[in-house]
């Protein structure tokens, strides 16, 4: 051992002395070795990334492909061969993955380990799960989630992608609180977290660089930062519980905070302090504890007869209002209230009373007696389906807060409005008049309104609106609406409520409008207030309507039909409603040079309609024009609708819904 470590120095100074000079072969031979190792080790980690894709392409295929949409993803490199569906490569690695409206579902977790990803879209699809921890994306750049069922929250994670320029998650049901780390993001351009379940304060986002922002449709509370305030109030909306501009809401002033009571020198450590009126140790004496009782029970039963008596009153009121033949509007049928001709004055008493062109007579006691169901409520009042004992239908509006002068001015408008005839406008045929009840009978139409088709059911199981039939409803309801203006032309009566709860469409599926002519029972302060469909940027200042407004009213409806998304509701409180601001949402992404984005998913299916979509998406952009003189008439809307298709009805009826310009892209080979 001693021998060791009196030759190791040497040995050492020997082998690593720097004056030590390596032969030219040994050098040879040793940078040969490191070539040789390096040109073994290269392609394999290159192999062993590109195999990384594959795998993670193919196990989010597995999951997220139930119907069988990717088909074409075959091979063992995404990179060559045949190209897969929405996948983009650079260098051999995956750098872009496009599958929007694809039908997926589940979760995306397998998407993490595409580390080289740029550009990730998977909006409108079924996506479910919470968002992944984004660290493996820091070279992101366009990342779209928006449109799924993702859960759970925001990762805190986004700010290592510091490239990334826009990030949509909206339309989700992001939960939690939004992370305060979007100030990191400096090339950061887009943020859209609306329509989801976020909760708590804004983040001060101090970052200039953002030019499109939305948290509307959530559950934010406290004030909106100084930072975000120019941007628009939509960017907020629907968040009952925000404060602060651009809202109209003020917060309140802050208040100081409760300063802590100074701490007891007897009170121990980590001991609540002791109340002045009590003293350590003190219990409630046998006395105190009885009183409390008592008093409580004292108290409970106070409350059960309170609520005895209210009951009792109320049965008894109702069985005094009930009338003699049974034949009231409540019973779950007509409505919450009781009416009864039985309750009237013989003054007041009166009978249905029917239009010109009613075929179907029938008297109001055989519409008492009907068995009804409700069908919705509406600024005018709730509407029913009634199906009385022979076995026919009609439909029944019971109208709310009417201001007319009396009997004979109401008969004199119904019969202005019974003269109003046309197939896309939903005829009156009978109506009643009395002090406290006035009823309005119309033509039944089965397959509901336009809303209902549009938006009800958009889940698994649902029947898709085709392109013919939505073209064909829009045509329609121009056709009626036109009608309308040109035929109350005289007097320029607006009808006020265009909305697609208020376009019905009959057994063939033809548009009918419905609810016109109601502006001529309310007062105008009244109108302007319950009557104004999607409103338009006028009414804001005029707090008037128009048939001006009407065109733009329409063009909503044009683009609902388009998008299948559902607009922002006309009334005041729509800020705390489901839906969107349309026109600017179209206009915001038509800007970007992003039309195909616009139309609806489930119009996606169907071939050789582009054209056709564009051209009525021109004509909606046109009818909701921000200045009312620019906007067309409605006649002229007609005949630019008839332009784009000149008549989908016989199309339809040749063509049908398997026809070759309709058939869904799936079921080709």
């Amino acid at each position: 051992m001693e021998s060791l470590k009196e030759s190791s120095p040497a040995i050492l100074s020997q082998r690593f002395s720097p004056k030590r000079r390596v032969p030219k072969y040994e050098l040879r031979r040793e940078l040969g070795w490191l070539w040789l190792g390096l040109l073994l080790v290269w392609p394999t980690t290159i192999l062993g990334q590109i195999r990384n894709d594959f795998q993670a392409l193919q196990n989010f295929r597995m999951t997220a492909d139930v119907t069988g949409q990717l088909r074409d993803w075959i091979g063992q490199d995404p990179c060559s061969g045949p190209e897969w569906t929405g996948v983009v490569c650079k260098n051999g690695r995956v750098f872009e993955l496009k599958l929007e409206r694809l039908q997926l579902a589940g979760p995306i977790d397998a998407l993490i380990e595409l580390d080289q990803l740029r550009l990730l879209t998977l909006k409108d699809n079924n996506l479910t799960g919470t968002i992944p921890d984004f660290s493996s994306w820091r070279n992101m750049q366009l990342l779209y989630l928006n449109g799924n069922n993702f859960t759970g929250q925001i990762p805190a994670t986004v700010s290592n992608m510091l490239r990334l320029a826009r990030i949509n998650l909206q339309d989700n049901h992001l939960e939690g609180f939004i992370p305060n780390v979007f100030d990191n993001l400096t090339r950061l351009q887009t943020l859209r977290l609306e329509n989801n379940d976020l909760v708590g304060p804004i983040p001060p986002i101090n970052n200039s660089g953002i030019n499109d922002f939305s948290v509307a449709g959530n559950q934010l509370s406290g004030s909106i930062p100084s930072t975000l305030s120019r941007f628009s109030q939509n960017s907020f909306s629907g968040n009952a519980a925000l404060c602060g501009e651009p809202l109209a809401l003020a917060c309140p002033p802050t208040v100081a905070p409760v300063q802590p009571p100074t701490a007891d020198p007897n009170t121990a450590p980590g001991e609540a302090p002791i109340p002045p009126h009590r003293k350590k140790g003190s219990r409630l004496s046998t006395g105190e504890i009885v009183a409390i009782v008592v008093g409580d029970v004292v108290a409970l039963l106070l409350i059960t007869l309170a609520l005895l008596f209210y009951y009792w009153r109320r049965y008894s009121r109702r069985n005094q209002e009930k009338p003699a033949k049974g034949g009231d509007l409540d019973k779950g049928e007509f409505s919450s209230g009781q009416f009864s001709t039985a309750q009237l004055p013989d003054s007041e008493r009166s009978k249905l009373v029917f239009l010109e062109g009613s075929k179907h007579i029938f008297e109001l006691e055989d519409l008492l007696r009907a068995s009804a169901e409700m069908l919705g409520k509406g600024s005018f009042g709730t509407a029913y389906k009634a199906v009385l004992e022979d076995g026919s239908v009609v439909a029944v509006k019971r109208l709310k807060d009417v201001s007319t002068n009396g009997k004979k001015e109401f008969e004199q408008q119904m019969e202005l409005i019974g003269k109003l005839k046309h197939p896309n406008v939903v005829p009156l045929r009978a109506y009643y008049y009395a002090k406290g009840e006035k009823l309005l009978v119309y033509d039944y139409q089965q397959n509901g309104s336009l809303y209902s088709l549009l938006h009800g059911n958009r889940g698994p199981g649902r029947t898709p609106l085709d392109w013919v039939t939505r073209l064909r409803i829009a045509l329609g309801a121009a056709r009626g609406l036109a009608y309308l203006h040109q035929e109350c032309g005289s007097q320029k009566i607006p009808h006020g409520n265009i909305k697609s709860s208020n376009i019905l469409l009959d057994k063939d599926y033809s548009a009918c409008v419905s609810d016109y002519g109601l502006a001529l029972l309310m007062t105008s302060s009244a109108a302007t207030t319950r009557m104004a469909g999607y409103r338009a940027p006028e009414h804001a200042d005029t707090k008037r309507i128009s048939q001006r407004a009407d065109v733009y009213s329409f063009g909503v409806v044009l683009l609902e039909l388009l998008t299948g998304k559902a607009p922002v509701p006309a009334y005041s409180n729509a800020a705390q409603e489901e839906g969107i601001d349309l026109p600017r949402w179209v206009h915001s992404v038509v800007r970007e040079e992003w039309t195909a984005e616009v139309f609806d998913i489930e119009l996606m299916r169907y071939r050789n309609i582009e054209e056709e979509m564009v051209g009525l998406l021109q004509v909606a952009m046109v009818c909701v024009s921000p200045a009312p003189e620019q906007r067309p008439k409605m006649p002229q809307v007609v005949k630019m609708i008839e332009e784009i298709r000149p008549d989908p009805a016989s199309s339809m009826d040749e063509e049908g819904f398997d026809s070759l310009t309709q058939s869904p892209l799936s079921d080709e080979g």
